[in-house]
């Protein structure tokens, strides 16, 4: 069922981020208030009755309905053009509840070899033991993806841009595949989020976010929330309600907060990683960075037409030498830091350093790790809100030790 208002509709996204989805109470409340509460109560057993068996809308249980989690869903609904939104206790539980809800033994799926890392366990350890076969190809080769494609293929999933190496994938291009094979077409959206990228408007079916990143913003919750149609979402609704990866009102609360800025924050993010990305090329130390924002960048074209900007987080591989290895040099750079924060986390107003060789593509087979790109001198860095001259000054401590 389409939650959006006549009046929604038409407006800008940064006002559907700020006003979208929120019904005031009898209390009148300005902000958006929090239901921390299980369950909720009826004025009689007839009540109780018809909103048990869905003839009237309302409350049961929060793990399937409550009203601040059903705010941040019909405003991410708004932000993205879905029809609906579910929301999840983190984005690994929103992949897991989309193939759960879609898929069945005997299916298979198409994915990108540059998905994170524990996407690819999922689809591969615990999707695989109940027979869903998952196959591999490189983001940007269209052909790839039209040559893996069987009569067994219900869903394709894609990163775009990609972790850490921002490749780009179009978007348009592969839902007309996805669709002329009667299959589906997921995109994980967090590295962009709507206020960059809209893979629905594209013609995806179905859009994936860890609420953890960039809807959140500032690093305080767990999240995530899958955005598409009616008919596919009340599946994924039914995973939600049955086995419980629900998300909590206060987290909900969180987001749904977080979103207000979303707009601001991403200009800002896409500013200082478009410094920050020339500056790396331009440094001696560095053998090459992975930013969509650089002209040098194949796909730099394509990511100018499908997005509106670039995002923040980038990769960069450092030179080693006979002294140092690659990871070694790698770490020095890392280690050097005094302002970055070392973590494997993301989509944070602090901006943050990792290795994802060793933390989040660690858990990968050197074969999987060099297929995707992982080498031993790649630094990921998620481009934060602080003054570019301190994010290069920091960065510089431990490139230059290199030169």
């Amino acid at each position: 069922m389409d939650s959006h208002t006549p009046s929604e509709l038409d407006w800008a996204l940064s006002t559907l981020a700020i006003r979208a989805g929120h019904e005031r109470t009898h209390e009148q409340e300005h902000a958006e208030p929090i239901f921390p509460t299980s369950s909720f109560v009826y004025g009689s057993a007839a009540e109780a009755a018809a909103k048990f068996s869905g003839e009237e809308p309302g409350n049961i249980y929060s793990r399937f309905t409550n009203p601040t989690v059903r705010t941040f869903e019909r405003r991410l609904a708004a932000l993205e053009g879905g029809e609906r939104c579910v929301a999840t206790s983190s984005g690994m539980a929103a992949i897991l509840s989309t193939a759960l809800a879609l898929l069945e033994a005997g299916d298979e799926i198409v994915a990108s070899r540059s998905l994170f890392g524990s996407t690819v366990s999922l689809f591969d350890k615990y999707l695989g033991k109940f027979g869903i076969t998952t196959r591999y190809v490189e983001l940007a080769d269209l052909a790839a993806w039209e040559a893996a494609m069987t009569p067994a293929t219900r869903l394709l999933f894609a990163e775009t841009p990609s972790n850490p190496l921002s490749e780009v994938v179009d978007i348009a291009a592969l839902a007309e595949i996805a669709h002329r094979h009667g299959a589906l077409l997921a995109i994980d959206n967090c590295f962009l989020t709507p206020a960059l990228q809209r893979p629905l408007d594209l013609g995806a079916d179905l859009v994936i976010h860890s609420a953890t990143k960039y809807l959140d913003g500032q690093g305080r919750a767990i999240g995530g929330a899958v955005v598409g149609r009616e008919k596919e979402l009340e599946e994924v609704f039914g995973v939600v309600r049955t086995c419980g990866p629900c998300l909590s009102p206060f987290n909900a609360w969180i987001f749904t907060k977080g979103l207000e800025t979303l707009a601001l924050r991403m200009r800002a993010h896409c500013e200082n990683a478009q410094a920050l990305a020339e500056w790396l090329e331009a440094h001696p130390a560095v053998a090459r960075v992975h930013y969509s924002g650089l002209e040098s960048h194949p796909q730099h074209g394509l990511a100018a037409r499908q997005q509106r900007g670039f995002g923040a987080v980038l990769g960069f591989e450092v030179k080693g030498s006979e002294v140092k290895g690659d990871r070694e040099a790698a770490w020095s750079v890392i280690d050097a830091t005094r302002l970055l924060s070392i973590t494997g986390n993301l989509g944070d107003v602090k901006t943050t350093i990792t290795h994802p060789a060793t933390t989040t593509h660690g858990r990968l087979s050197d074969a999987q790790k060099a297929a995707a790109g992982i080498s031993e001198g790649l630094i990921r860095v998620a481009v934060g809100l602080e003054a570019i001259d301190d994010i290069r000054a920091d960065l510089a401590r431990g490139l230059d030790a290199l030169v």
